[in-house]
């Protein structure tokens, strides 16, 4: 198992988590974002779109972080990332999308490159752009959570869900900023915990062998 990735990418940060809580070995292939090797072939051979990750096994070549993750939590269901009930798996779905789909999409190294780059915007305006849509996210996940019997030591019950294995990247990702989190103490909370767990610390961009 292959798993194309960057140190700093939150969207592969969350596959790394996933693969160290299901116990599966992968070799680690570095693909430097500011350098732009993504957008070069081979690696557009693999993902035209030019993003990280790229999961690549036995059965194909898989793209999209949400949709690795559940392809891997569907082959190997231990320990599983989706409850069981169809309302919790939708409650943990809804909390994982709220990141990767509604905050993230907005923080993406290609979108802040795009202001500065393209459109001209100043390091201060980008960075205006950065903390308005985080805070934004991040505040309506802090009140949701925060007032949900559903929460407990995770994002959802007892044990990390595919909802965590989101927020953990997301928050990494603020700090580089950096943002301050004081105003999201459930979320910090979760984080802190997951981060006590050894699948989650060996995710860590600081600890992949791209680390720079």
């Amino acid at each position: 198992m292959k798993l194309y990735s960057y140190f700093r990418s939150s969207a592969a940060y969350r596959v790394r988590i996933a693969l160290n809580l299901k116990g599966l070995p992968y070799e680690y292939v570095p693909i430097h974002l500011r350098q732009g090797e993504q957008r070069g072939e081979p690696y557009r051979a693999l993902n035209a779109q030019g993003l990280v990750p790229v999961l690549a096994d036995e059965r194909g070549t898989f793209t999209q972080s949400l949709a690795i993750i559940e392809y891997l939590d569907e082959r190997h269901r231990d320990p599983p990332l989706l409850p069981h009930a169809a309302e919790a798996r939708a409650r943990v779905r809804a909390i994982a999308q709220a990141i990767a789909c509604d905050i993230h999409p907005l923080d993406n190294l290609r979108v802040l490159q795009y202001l500065t780059q393209t459109l001209g915007v100043s390091e201060e305006a980008k960075n205006a752009w950065y903390r308005h849509w985080i805070d934004l996210g991040l505040a309506a996940l802090e009140a949701q959570l925060a007032r949900d019997p559903a929460t407990g030591a995770f994002c959802h019950g007892a044990a990390p869900t595919l909802a965590d294995v989101c927020l953990v990247p997301q928050l990494a990702n603020a700090r580089r900023l950096p943002m301050p989190l004081g105003a999201y103490p459930t979320l910090t909370r979760i984080e802190a915990a997951c981060n006590a767990l050894p699948a989650f610390a060996a995710a860590a961009p600081e600890r992949q062998p791209d680390a720079q």
